[in-house]
């Protein structure tokens, strides 16, 4: 008998039909796949189990048992807790105070400040956690929150856990001690529904694996029984074929992007750099290397940078976001939410942002020329939107990257500064912006990418800058690629060892 079973789940949001009649079951003890592309609806099916939403129609079973979870508390009172891929914490709060937020410990009428450490140790305890329970939750690395989030649902003695793109933020060493807790936490006969776009990962750690599309169920196998390319096809509905980028065999133009002895105090040092016209560069290290640091300096935004930029061979200023958008640089920034995107605004906003000194006249906008615009780039990207007017935070985390690039193609620019282009994004969508990226270089852009994903830069690029503890480490040809060669340069040791 099942554990856990959705029956005919359908989900409907303005515009959208997020989930259309999906029905499928989960094994106690089990850990549980739910992929698909962005927009397929894992998230929402997940949200749905955790109180997050409400299902429009259909029932949820545990035990045989209908339940109906209206709120998240209403959840954990049935066992059931939810690790979201947006940490939702109050940063100016204590691990502690965080942890016990929704029950204080109280004496007297105050709060118990020992009780509620105590509790908090043995929170984090429970899941191997070594974290300072008095600490800000707003000082600790995207992973370490993360394990904070897990021992928040452990914690309640919930025995369904929903983890939702819960490796998107981290680093590799932090992933493998997910990974850890994550076995650690089957064997304890905990059910987990395990939400992510990383086949590697769910062939790592699940039992079985459930496939959506556009809403709908396609397909629930045991990972012993599927392969990734078959998991591939089902969720896109056709086969994805090896992409080699064009831009590879076209001779370059001149250098757009140049930079010597570029600094950054406590960030990075004397990093010399070039892209040249037509070219993709990468900028790979292990996560605090300073490479997300070099990219921001180059767009302006740190004003403690010095050494000598040139753009399309003119001295550019630094510390100048305005000096940056004149000389014809565009940032991508790694977060969307926080840095790239205004999510309260609609797409089309969002995407004449960038672009909106092309589309004044007289201190008005061309609302004509914009829609024009933002139309033609969202067409281009494929973004699936009910409309242009639609609210940049109902679409899904692909869709809202694909906005997030579309607004800097919008303004044209020459130099393109991505950071993390396909985070948290499926590989549908993947492929789509490989090609996107591939295009433009082949149109004369130059674009510096950074990215964690190795196989990312190695299909994209055609040389790699690698940095080590705020130094250039080396530079590898497109030639000589290879993750081992890119591994030992990010350690430290020659690409030839």
């Amino acid at each position: 008998m099942p554990f856990l079973e959705f029956r005919q789940i359908t989900k409907r949001f303005p515009g959208v039909l997020a989930l259309d009649g999906v029905s499928l079951t989960v094994e106690r003890g089990t850990c549980h796949a739910l992929i698909g592309e962005n927009g397929a609806g894992k998230s929402t099916l997940g949200k749905i189990l955790a109180g997050v939403y409400t299902a429009d129609s259909g029932q949820i079973f545990i035990g045989n048992h209908p339940v109906a979870p209206t709120t998240p508390l209403a959840a954990r009172e049935l066992g059931i807790a939810m690790v979201h891929q947006e940490l939702a914490f109050c940063p100016n709060l204590s691990v502690a105070e965080n942890l016990c937020l929704g029950d204080l410990p109280r004496r007297r009428g105050f709060i118990d400040r020992s009780a509620l450490r105590a509790r908090a140790r043995a929170l984090l305890a429970a899941v191997g956690a070594d974290i300072d329970p008095d600490l800000p939750i707003g000082t600790l690395s995207t992973g370490r929150e993360q394990l904070v989030q897990i021992a928040a649902a452990v914690g309640t003695g919930a025995q369904i856990i929903v983890m939702d793109e819960p490796t998107s933020s981290l680093s590799a060493a932090e992933t493998t001690d997910l990974f850890r807790l994550v076995r650690e936490l089957k064997a304890r006969g905990l059910t987990l529904i395990y939400v992510s776009h990383r086949l590697e990962e769910l062939f790592a750690l699940c039992d079985q694996i459930t496939v959506l599309r556009d809403g709908r169920h396609i397909a629930t196998e045991a990972i012993a029984s599927t392969t990734p390319a078959r998991v591939v096809t089902q969720m896109i509905g056709r086969e994805l074929r090896a992409h080699t980028p064009a831009h590879l065999t076209r001779e370059l133009g001149p250098v757009r992007l140049s930079a010597t002895a570029l600094t950054s105090p406590g960030h990075f040092t004397n990093i010399p750099l070039s892209v040249r016209a037509g070219e993709i560069v990468g900028l790979a290290g292990i996560v605090g290397a300073g490479r997300s640091e070099v990219v921001q300096a180059l767009f302006g935004l740190d004003p403690a940078a010095t050494g000598e930029v040139r753009v399309n061979d003119r001295p550019l200023a630094l510390g100048s976001i305005d000096q940056a958008l004149a000389a014809g640089l565009g940032l991508v920034p790694e977060d969307r939410k926080r840095q790239g995107l205004v999510l309260g605004l609609n797409c089309r906003e969002n995407t004449a942002l960038a672009a909106l000194p092309l589309l004044t006249r007289f201190g008005f906008v061309r609302r004509a020329a914009e829609a024009t615009l933002t139309a033609r780039y969202a067409t281009r990207l494929r973004v699936k939107t009910p409309s242009m007017e639609a609210i940049t935070a109902g679409l899904s985390g692909g869709n809202q990257q694909k906005i997030a690039l579309a607004k800097w193609l919008a303004r044209d620019c020459d130099v393109l500064l991505i950071d993390e282009p396909t985070r948290g994004v499926d590989v549908g969508a993947k492929a789509e912006i490989y090609q996107l990226l591939d295009e433009l270089a082949c149109e004369g852009k130059a674009l510096l990418v950074v990215s964690s994903e190795l196989p990312e830069l190695i299909g994209l690029c055609r040389r790699i800058l690698v940095m080590r503890q705020g130094a250039l480490a080396g530079e590898l040809p497109h030639a000589a690629f290879s993750e081992a060669a890119l591994m030992q340069l990010m350690a430290g040791l020659p690409a030839a060892a």
